[in-house]
């Protein structure tokens, strides 16, 4: 195999550089994909960052690929070269385990990370176990369809989980890279959809995406004006929720699940119990989940809101992910 051609950071936040590695020996289970286009997520920024103590340099990012199969490994099955497929957060996992035996390979203890144990698809080429390659079906656009599979997967898992009901009326809060996803996959499931921002100040793209209903919670009596309204409210964002509120805006067996990495939750207990309500979390999602997700996406077609970058202006896109505010995810794509 020859050596893969990427683009790396060599220390903690510092620019991405053209760096070429050997990747050795294609094992016997893996597939070798040709990156077509891969976004960028806030994870890759965090990895950059070190944020999570977890970045070993030279950091090559890149973990919402998609591309071709150009090379298999001899014991893999329903794969072909050629085959157009994604790639996420998740490589590897040990396909035995409790976890994977169950359908939930994304919560394996011994899964591996697409750009925290290997190197991601900031590059000409990338590899992967072949369960976590997953076909993507005709009628999805290849270019956008990247943040699909971290972004979109995270709030697509949720409604999958819950077994949740066309007619279940749903709040999002945040609008923004996994917002706007959560907003048209609630609208195509069927479900009334409220989206929940601060400001209005995105109010008419929310609607445009889908929502039926738009609640600021910056003003006066906001969320008191749904108290027992919602079946579920997806939180997307990091920010310290007033939890009690979002608590009081459930119905009863409603859930309050957060995708987005809030530092903590303070709630009261009490109506949770009589309500029989519940706080819940989850990550990404399974090989199974991620199939599902890329079907309803080509049935409904529901295309991520994406800026496109050539991969070799990846330094420009990474300043506008930090400093900017891109509507709503980044996706690099192969150089001509």
């Amino acid at each position: 195999m020859s050596n893969i051609h990427a683009y790396a950071a060599q220390e903690k936040g510092g620019p991405f550089e053209t760096y070429e590695y050997d990747p050795g020996e294609l094992q016997s289970l893996d597939v070798e994909i040709e990156v077509e286009s891969c976004g960028i997520c806030h994870s890759d920024l965090s990895m950059l960052d070190n944020e999570w103590q977890l970045t070993q340099y030279p950091f090559v990012g890149g973990h919402e690929v998609i591309g071709r199969i150009a090379a298999m490994g001899e014991h893999v099955p329903h794969l072909e070269v050629g085959d157009r497929v994604g790639l996420g957060w998740t490589s590897r996992s040990c396909m035995h385990c409790d976890q994977c035996m169950s359908g939930d390979h994304n919560l394996c203890p011994t899964a591996e990370g697409t750009i925290t144990h290997q190197h991601g698809g900031f590059a000409d080429r990338v590899r992967c176990h072949w369960g976590w390659a997953t076909k993507v079906p005709d009628g999805v656009d290849a270019v956008s369809a990247g943040p699909l599979l971290c972004g979109g997967l995270t709030v697509f898992n949720p409604l999958l989980q819950y077994n949740l009901s066309p007619t279940s009326k749903v709040g999002i809060v945040g609008i923004g890279g996994l917002g706007h996803m959560a907003i048209q996959f609630c609208d195509a499931w069927g479900c009334e959809v409220t989206a929940i921002s601060r400001s209005r100040s995105k109010e008419d793209e929310a609607r445009q995406l889908g929502a039926d209903h738009f609640l600021a919670t910056g003003e006066d009596g906001a969320l008191e004006s749904v108290k027992g309204h919602f079946d579920l409210i997806l939180n997307t964002t990091d920010a310290e929720l007033p939890w009690d509120a979002y608590i009081a805006a459930l119905a009863p067996h409603g859930k309050l699940h957060t995708v987005g990495a809030a530092p903590k939750i303070e709630a009261t207990v009490f109506p949770m119990i009589m309500g029989q309500k519940s706080l819940s979390s989850s990550p990404t999602g399974s090989i199974a989940a991620t199939r599902t997700m890329f079907d309803f996406v080509a049935r409904h077609d529901i295309r991520p809101m994406t800026e496109v970058y050539p991969m070799s202006e990846i330094n420009e896109a990474f300043d506008k992910l930090r400093n900017g505010s891109p509507r709503y995810r980044l996706v690099l794509t192969r150089d001509n």
